[in-house]
């Protein structure tokens, strides 16, 4: 009894851990898909640096009383699955949310997004935003372009002075 109650313990733990590291976790319920779908799903994930796990919600429950992140603890309902990113905060909003709208039996209940209770609609609006890397792109080609007009606006000029001058 005394290592069961241990283990729990470590499981316990080990969540309180990812909520603590995670930038982005997000709670589906999974309850409707198949083998093949859940092992898409995974891949899906894995490719994008995001772990998902399957753990009982009463674990979970006492993780976020742990990391005092309770908030969540009212998604913590049926059949619950977590994914955890502890580097990009888009990436499993925007993996699930894809996945969901092909897959109907997938539910994004909730989750936590650097520190935050995240509602359904909250999830859905981070999907919905670009990649850091397309982020990214947009600001670098917000701040190239008064460069780059003022380098044409210089060349302009300089073709008109040596069109006057020939």
């Amino acid at each position: 009894m005394g290592t069961a109650i241990e283990a729990k313990k470590q499981v316990v733990s080990e969540i309180a851990d990812k909520l603590k590291n995670s930038v982005s976790t997000i709670v589906v319920d999974y309850r409707g898909l198949d083998v093949a779908e859940v092992t898409e799903l995974r891949k899906q994930l894995r490719e994008a640096g995001v772990e998902f796990k399957v753990y009982k919600n009463t674990l979970i429950r006492r993780a976020t009383a742990e990391v005092e992140l309770t908030d969540l603890d009212g998604v913590l309902t049926g059949p619950t699955a977590v994914a955890f990113s502890s580097e990009d905060v888009v990436a499993p909003a925007k993996v699930l949310h894809t996945f969901a709208k092909e897959h109907d039996a997938l539910e994004i209940k909730g989750g936590i997004i650097e520190g935050n209770y995240a509602a359904l609609e909250q999830i859905q609006a981070l999907a919905d935003l670009p990649s850091r890397e397309g982020l990214l792109s947009m600001l670098l080609s917000v701040l190239q372009a008064p460069i780059r007009n003022f380098a044409l606006a210089t060349k302009a000029v300089a073709d008109q002075k040596e069109e006057q001058g020939a």
